[in-house]
């Protein structure tokens, strides 16, 4: 829960606990991030409106540290705009001030079952990861992977449509293990193209020179 409103966000914490939710609270991004970063949470609800980082920062940086936890944008800001950026800087849903307690546990229940729902798959258009497999599916077409293809190919697939730089790669995929001047990414991305594009009219792996790959549905 992130909220700076204190009594807000101290109301919504005994709410959400009396429904047998564990919950903590950050009052700022910046602690909301240094939290996020230090354990694994189910969902984050988010007040856009924060002191020291603003809540669509938070989001986005989320995004590009390839973190998919699922996010509820809380706001009294409720022009089409507003939303419209709020869900493009990588928001799931988004709740106007002032809303009803129920409505925000009905939309906390949603994020949680489609949560659970992808948790064993991801997909992006007719391409169907397992995670417990972890084998992929393209199609009629049963993938086999190496450990360093399924983790590339994982991270792709949670940042469908978002650029992924090669640092974002060598940290997730590496473990910092990293030499920059290596083309061990290129090479792992031209595996995997052969693997998952080839043979289809629709490519869905693309390079940006000098930006990174991208998963494009």
């Amino acid at each position: 829960m992130v909220e700076d409103e204190r009594k807000v966000a101290n109301f919504l914490k005994r709410g959400l606990e009396e429904e047998d939710y564990e919950v903590e609270c950050a009052y700022d991004g910046e602690r909301a991030l240094e939290l996020l970063r230090g354990s694994d949470y189910d969902l984050m609800v988010l007040d856009l409106m924060l002191p020291r980082v603003g809540g669509l920062e938070v989001v986005r940086r989320l995004r590009e540290e390839g973190r998919d936890i699922p996010v509820l944008m809380l706001t009294a800001k409720d022009s089409t705009e507003d939303i419209v950026r709020g869900l493009d800087a990588g928001g799931d849903d988004y709740l106007t001030k002032p809303f009803a307690f129920t409505e925000l546990l009905a939309r906390v229940r949603a994020l949680l079952r489609r949560r659970q729902r992808e948790g064993l798959e991801l997909r992006a258009g007719d391409l169907v990861l397992n995670l417990t497999t972890r084998r992929a599916k393209r199609g009629e077409r049963e993938i086999e992977l190496t450990a360093k293809e399924y983790a590339l190919l994982e991270l792709l697939m949670r940042n469908v449509n978002r650029v992924v730089t090669r640092t974002m790669i060598a940290e997730r995929v590496w473990d910092y293990d990293f030499d920059p001047l290596t083309n061990i990414v290129d090479v792992y991305i031209n595996h995997l193209r052969k693997k998952i594009d080839q043979g289809f009219d629709k490519k869905l792996i693309h390079t940006l020179r000098g930006v990174g790959y991208m998963l494009r549905v």
